[in-house]
């Protein structure tokens, strides 16, 4: 459903000229899948996923989501995504149920499928007690259901978050977390960037550990553990990240959480 072959994004540095981001990345995301990409801050994830979404123009390899190429056929990609990150915006004027529809009109969405495709929404996510309200009153977690809302208005195969539980408080996080493993049984595919181990092990099928643009080593937990000789995931990260050239101080300000209260 989304495959990736030697992807690459450079910069140019004024001072210190091009540098890459992503340094030649490569996976395969099956469809019906949670793939998660677990790495410290900076290590290239955002930068990925905005090329996966056809916000950046990949420097080097290629990229195809649910068949279509990011570069050639972006509008078919967008078509067949749903993007939401940690800080997406709403329209603070708008009600969800306007924001949405609005949306949803964008995609081409009948009058008739759109009502019936917001009621199922809000029932999916329990936002009928605020479909109405303006989106400048709502809580942190409310917002994020809208964002949720707003990417599955048109129904996606494939679903891209970008650490969409950075800043929300425990029990809002945790339910995000039973949303989207609730999508991924309702068969979407999803690809999930964090830096907290916790979420990976709650709700990853598979993992790549992500260092300085590249994917240092990718598998389910116990394939990754057996590999490695360790049980405990935040000593394997640890020792994965000091081998690949992570020096123990970047590593203890990488900003990699364990468990961040997930329980």
């Amino acid at each position: 459903m989304i495959e990736a072959g030697n992807l690459m994004k450079a910069y140019d540095d004024p001072r210190h000229g091009s540098w890459l981001a992503v340094a030649g990345v490569s996976f395969t995301v099956y469809p019906g899948e949670i793939f998660g990409l677990l790495g410290p801050n900076g290590a290239g994830k955002t930068t990925l996923l905005r090329m996966l979404a056809t916000m950046l123009t990949p420097s080097g390899g290629f990229a195809r989501i649910a068949g279509w190429d990011v570069v050639h056929d972006p509008h078919e990609v967008r078509r067949h995504i749903g993007f939401v990150s940690h800080n997406t915006s709403v329209y603070e004027r708008m009600s969800p149920r306007e924001l949405i529809t609005f949306f949803g009109r964008l995609h081409g969405i009948s009058s008739a499928a759109l009502c019936t495709r917001l009621s199922s929404l809000a029932e999916t996510l329990q936002m009928q007690e605020f479909m109405d309200t303006p989106c400048s009153r709502l809580s942190t977690g409310m917002r994020q259901k809208v964002s949720i809302a707003r990417a599955l208005v048109h129904d996606p195969l494939v679903l891209i978050f970008d650490e969409p539980t950075l800043g929300l408080d425990v029990i809002v996080a945790r339910n995000l977390l039973e949303t989207i493993r609730d999508l991924r049984h309702a068969g979407k595919t999803i690809l999930f960037s964090t830096h907290v181990m916790r979420e990976v092990e709650r709700i990853c099928d598979r993992v790549a550990i992500l260092s300085q643009g590249q994917i240092i080593d990718c598998g389910t937990l116990t394939e990754l553990r057996a590999r490695h000789g360790r049980h405990d995931f935040e000593e394997l990260l640890y020792g994965l990240l000091l081998a690949h050239r992570v020096s123990p101080d970047e590593v203890a300000n990488s900003g990699v959480i364990p468990t961040e209260g997930l329980g």
